[in-house]
């Protein structure tokens, strides 16, 4: 039987290899990673937002686009979007955005907002939106 000789440390190669490999990885793939990770995340919140305003009393469809932090007047209401959001998942997307509505008739002190809140594009009835003449949906989130 014969037997084997012992690895001198240095001669083995494959150790080296694991290690630059593992440089190679920590140093540059991680990162690239992350970077596209934060981009996409960027590109889920956007800039403006669309809203769709219903009449009730003469069945009008309006549409509005407000920025982002800016507040809009549409006859009656004053409308502002603090925050729009597309969903990470294109199977299944889902806007959803923070709006808030003034009524501007109403005099009562007790009632600053007639909406505060987040609503959603697939299912608007989850926040409702009520309103005596108008009803808002949400259209869509962009850049």
């Amino acid at each position: 039987m014969k037997t084997k000789k012992n690895t001198i440390l240095g001669k083995n190669k494959t150790v080296f290899y694991q290690f630059i490999v593992f440089l190679i990885f920590y140093l540059f793939i991680i990162p690239l990673n992350l970077a596209y990770s934060l981009e996409s995340l960027n590109k889920l919140e956007g800039d403006l937002v669309e809203i769709k305003i219903l009449d009730k009393m003469s069945s009008k469809n309006s549409k509005l686009t407000l920025k982002i932090g800016e507040e809009k007047k549409f006859e009656n209401l004053l409308i502002k979007a603090l925050k729009c959001k597309n969903s990470e998942f294109d199977d299944n997307p889902e806007i959803t955005a923070y709006l808030q509505v003034i009524d501007i008739t109403n005099k009562k002190n007790d009632e600053v907002f007639v909406f505060n809140g987040w609503t959603f594009s697939s299912s608007p009835s989850l926040r409702p939106f009520d309103h005596p003449i108008y009803d808002i949906w949400l259209i869509k989130c962009f850049n």
